[in-house]
């Protein structure tokens, strides 16, 4: 087999960890699934080692509480696991701007250690990071170690994701599936949602999606367009599929034109399938990407997000729920600026005008997520100087330019009915508004 003597077993790998050693692994489906699913085999022999990563997929026995004096982990975007086990001890968030994550955690501290996922290596030597570049080639350079996963299963992604075996210490044979994001089947709410977000987007228009069902919900409202293009951080099933219904092309796009460009990829094994050496798919490097200026060079570019709850003043939590952190900064102010930068671009702000919370009788009760206040100790993710406009089942709120009167009178219009009157008499008492 070429390259032979890279190749270790992954009890090798994890032979070379030290007390204190800081590792990083790729985001999302570009974990090392091999690597992190053994590495609290080696807790009773290491003390402190960090472990960096973000929105991790594969299962890990780290974030057990007996493993709390082993490993500490440090995470730009929360999972699940993650949040469950916050309350260990060892488990902290590191703020963020997606375009900045690598360039501000290196300017704290160097890796030791980066393990990811990729591809198996091409007959020239190149490796693909395959499912994500949003730090990993940056980190890549600046580790003192570097082994790849490499696997055949995952796609050879194109773009600047390319390494050589040459730059690489170790290579770690795998055959997992790569980790799979399903399609979240959406409600007649988030259809109704979808439909007025659709309308805002205008034929030719340059799109970024996340994941979840309102996102998916504006997928298939999108189906009826033309000429989309995709410039995008992170690249889904409904954009594949709108790419292989021929609506998304990138025909008008100013940069990078024909190509759907994004930073990382997660979703069902067709989205993996159609990225493999797919040369209208490029995965570019997170620093790039997501600077609000590349994200401002083409021409309508509509930002599309949710948020956790929205006060009246325009201010989104989209990250915590009061202090407790949900999941990540990730994007959002990103692509929300960039798109406000763009020649007729768009930044909109999605989410459900209610929810469903336990309250202190333990029973659940309906709240608006539309508030006078933010929870308290709530993170927010793209302040009231950025917001543009806000979606809820109920409508659009246009913010950009507006006064303080303006927004609370055009969010109270997108509430759910029966919380709007109490919204006024809130504003009032808080001190937004002097009287009504």
């Amino acid at each position: 087999m070429q390259y032979e003597e890279k190749y270790i077993s992954v009890e090798q790998a994890l032979d070379m960890v030290k007390s204190n050693d800081v590792i990083v692994t790729g985001l999302g489906a570009a974990e090392a699934g091999l690597f992190m699913g053994q590495l609290h085999t080696i807790a009773p022999r290491v003390k402190n080692v960090t472990v960096t990563n973000c929105l991790p997929t594969h299962p890990s026995e780290i974030y057990r509480p007996e493993y709390v004096d082993s490993f500490q982990v440090d995470g730009w975007f929360f999972a699940p696991q993650m949040r469950k086990a916050h309350a260990n001890g060892n488990m902290a968030y590191i703020p963020n701007h997606l375009h900045l994550a690598a360039t501000k955690r290196l300017q704290y501290v160097k890796p030791n250690i980066y393990v990811g996922a990729a591809s198996m290596p091409d007959k020239h030597g190149y490796i693909s990071l395959s499912l994500s570049n949003t730090y990993e080639k940056r980190m890549i350079e600046a580790a003192d170690l570097v082994m790849l996963e490499v696997n055949p299963n995952m796609p050879y992604s194109l773009g600047d994701l390319q390494v050589h075996v040459s730059d690489v210490d170790y290579l770690i044979r795998a055959d997992y599936m790569p980790p799979v994001t399903p399609d979240l089947p959406f409600t007649e709410k988030d259809a109704a949602i979808g439909r007025l977000i659709a309308d805002m987007v205008p034929d030719g228009a340059c799109i970024q999606l996340g994941i979840g069902g309102i996102p998916n919900a504006v997928a298939a409202a999108l189906e009826s367009k033309n000429d989309l293009g995709v410039h995008t951080e992170m690249l889904t099933s409904g954009m594949m599929r709108l790419a292989k219904m021929g609506v998304i092309n990138g025909k008008r796009k100013q940069i990078n034109r024909g190509k759907i460009v994004t930073t990382f990829a997660m979703g069902i094994p067709e989205l993996y399938e159609f990225m493999d050496y797919n040369p209208g798919v490029a995965v570019m490097d997170g620093a790039w990407v997501n600077d609000p200026y590349t994200i401002a060079q083409n021409d309508n570019q509509i930002s599309i997000n949710t948020s956790l709850e929205v006060d009246l003043t325009g201010q989104c939590a989209s990250e915590s729920l009061g202090s407790r952190q949900f999941s990540g900064t990730g994007g959002q102010a990103d692509t929300a600026i960039g798109a406000q930068m763009s020649k007729g671009g768009k930044s909109i702000i999605a989410l459900y005008s209610t929810a469903m919370v336990k309250g202190p009788d333990g029973e659940k009760h309906e709240v608006s997520k539309i508030v006078p206040q933010l929870m308290t100790g709530a993170a927010v993710t793209l302040s009231r100087n950025d917001v543009d406009r806000v979606v809820t089942e109920y409508g659009v709120a246009e913010l950009r330019g507006t006064s303080i009167r303006d927004r609370v009178a055009r969010l109270i219009e997108i509430a759910h009915p029966k919380f709007r009157e109490e919204l006024w008499d809130q504003a009032v008492e808080v001190g937004i508004l002097g009287r009504r």
